[in-house]
């Protein structure tokens, strides 16, 4: 009777440990829910070479091991850069100590305007840590056609002479140089640190 009694006991106990570890586990089982379009590249990101502000060959490689996010856009944009680099600033410091293992790079796709200096200026102006890059249009070309960016000139009146058509997304470029997730324009400070969160090394 008492072995009875021990078994059931042992029995119950074991039931509670399965239920208990279900319900840690299975959270962490569940593929998580990005806030943007997840990609699923097997090959890394074409690695260009482009001129910083300080007129260094910076290639996307040198930042292997942090989650690098690119925007491509220009200084002279009136909308939709200004917002998407001011959501970028905020999402630095969302992400508090974690931002130092985040690196955003605004690649310009308008050399004609965007000096080095200019960009260096612009970009910082709404993180310290951003970095501009630019080079010449075939660079470029070679750093935007991969991804799928358009841009183009779009002639308008007024003293800027022409505007700069572009696709506005920021995309996520995990530790090992794999293309990983596109926010599309509008996306949240908030919602892209939650995202990034879940790529830090």
């Amino acid at each position: 009777m008492k072995n009875k009694k021990g078994l059931l006991i042992l029995a119950v106990i074991a039931i509670i440990v399965v239920i208990v570890s279900v319900f840690i586990l299975l959270p962490r089982l569940k593929p998580p829910a990005f806030h943007g379009m997840l990609l699923q590249g097997t090959s890394p990101v074409f690695d260009f070479d482009l001129t910083s502000d300080t007129d260094e060959s910076v290639k996307l490689s040198d930042f292997r091991g942090k989650p690098v996010l690119l925007y491509f856009g220009y200084t002279f944009c009136p909308d939709v850069c200004p917002t998407t680099m001011a959501e970028l600033g905020r999402m630095m410091r969302e992400l508090g100590d974690d931002a130092d293992d985040v690196q955003v790079i605004m690649i310009s796709i308008d050399p004609e305007r965007d000096t080095p200096e200019r960009l260096g200026e612009y970009v910082r102006y709404f993180h310290p840590s951003f970095i501009g890059l630019t080079g010449t249009e075939d660079e470029i070309a070679q750093a935007a056609t991969p991804l799928g960016i358009f841009y183009a000139k779009q002639e308008v009146e007024g003293a800027s002479g022409y505007l700069m058509d572009h696709t506005a997304t920021v995309l996520l470029v995990d530790k090992d140089g794999l293309a990983r997730l596109i926010w599309p324009y509008g996306t949240s400070a908030e919602d892209m640190a939650a995202d990034v969160r879940y790529f830090l090394p």
